[in-house]
């Protein structure tokens, strides 16, 4: 086919399904592969990415790190937001997504390629959050989604698929593996296989991120984190990147038992997804982010952006990072942090997190004004007509149903 791609940049983990991919590009759609693979913070050693696509022969690889701007330009906008998806989901897969798919565009116009190619598949909500990204930065690249095409529809196909073309099966994907997981540093998420029955609880052995809450220390570890514009900027009073910073947090969350949870959300798609998650400092960042804003946002803004968040958590989760809507809403939420700095003070023990403190140099709250002492500055007798004139209404439909 005219149409048809000739070279396409593969986001590219080096793992068995995007390895089998890469090969299946070649093979199949007859195209030169350019392989990108991030590093987010998932804590694992990427060059044997470059080594394993240098054996498949791959000539372009790009592999970069991209902690920082991951941190700094999406987990801490998301952040200001205090976004959960439906109320629980701290939306650590969905935030990676528009960076990775914003630098395979980048990378596709640097190297003159005319495709993109993902390892997410037809079911989950990744397919989504990859192609509207790529559809946003370049709406004329084609996309090739493997998994909505082939006829490897099973474990074992894609391994016998990688023996037969010498693609290297590692030993714990011989057989059933367990778990799915995707992992950043923002979380580590567990999907699938023993996981998806969502009454059976998860094997204490899955968890790489945090202790068990009951094997924590007995001690309480107590830290004060700083915030300047409504971004975390510093540690028990170290400054720090925002990549530094989340990685600390982590650490010391971490070892508290603080950051599982335990959720069944509706993906995208329209089918409910169990998943547990690991988000140890993200946890952490988002109670000390509500403690500081509870000093100094205006009680009507603090209403009008709790009433936004699940909106924009939804765009993040659906992938909408780039559309024109969650940009509107990131510069009203941005405007709101102006003055959301000064320091927050918790206690993390045995999976529990206590707002110890909170100061800033902005802080809206007077004590002159809400002393149960004597003062000069709020006449008490004012309030009889406030509530007089806020119960009106209430008062005439009283009398109408009487």
């Amino acid at each position: 086919m005219a149409d048809a791609p000739t070279k396409v940049v593969l986001a590219y983990s080096g793992g068995l399904d995007t390895s089998v991919i890469l090969k299946w590009l070649q093979e199949v759609k007859n195209c030169e592969v350019v392989t990108f693979t991030a590093d987010l913070g998932q804590g694992e050693e990427l060059e044997p990415a470059r080594a394993k696509a240098e054996m498949l022969g791959i000539k372009e690889i790009f592999i970069e790190d991209l902690r920082e701007e991951f941190v700094r330009d999406y987990v801490f906008p998301m952040f200001r937001a205090n976004a959960l998806y439906e109320g629980t989901y701290l939306l650590g897969t969905s935030i990676a997504r528009p960076l990775i798919a914003k630098r395979q565009i980048e990378i596709a116009r640097q190297v003159g390629a005319d495709a993109v190619a993902h390892g997410a598949t037809g079911k989950g909500n990744d397919q989504v959050r990859f192609e509207l990204g790529y559809y946003a930065l370049n709406p004329d690249i084609k996309v090739i989604a493997p998994w909505r095409e082939w006829d490897l529809n099973s474990r074992t196909a894609l391994i016998d698929y990688a023996q037969k073309h010498q693609i290297p099966v590692p030993k714990d994907k011989e057989g059933e593996p367990p778990y799915s997981t995707d992992a950043n540093l923002l979380h580590i998420s567990y999907e699938g296989k023993a996981l998806e029955d969502p009454d059976v609880s998860p094997d204490e052995a899955m968890f790489t991120r945090t202790v068990a809450p009951e094997k924590a220390p007995d001690t309480p570890r107590v830290i004060e984190i700083g915030f300047e514009k409504g971004d975390a900027v510093s540690i028990d009073g170290k400054k720090l990147t925002p990549a530094a910073l989340l990685t600390e947090l982590n650490k010391i969350a971490g070892e508290n038992g603080v950051g599982r949870a335990d959720i069944v959300e509706n993906r995208f798609v329209g089918m409910k997804s169990r998943g547990v998650y690991e988000t140890p400092g993200g946890t952490v960042l988002l109670v000390a982010h509500r403690a500081m804003e509870s000093i100094t946002l205006d009680r009507n803004a603090a209403h009008l952006k709790d009433e936004l968040m699940p909106r924009y958590a939804e765009l993040v989760y659906n992938g909408f990072w780039f559309a024109p809507e969650r940009e509107m809403l990131q510069a009203a939420i941005d405007e709101s942090q102006k003055h959301v700095a000064g320091t927050v003070r918790l206690k993390l023990y045995k999976g529990g997190i206590t707002v110890l403190g909170r100061a800033s140099p902005h802080s809206l709250y007077d004590e002159a004004t809400v002393t149960f002492e004597e003062d000069t500055v709020y006449d008490q007798r004012d309030a009889e007509g406030f509530i007089k004139l806020n119960a009106l209404r209430l008062r005439i439909a009283g009398r109408m149903r009487k």
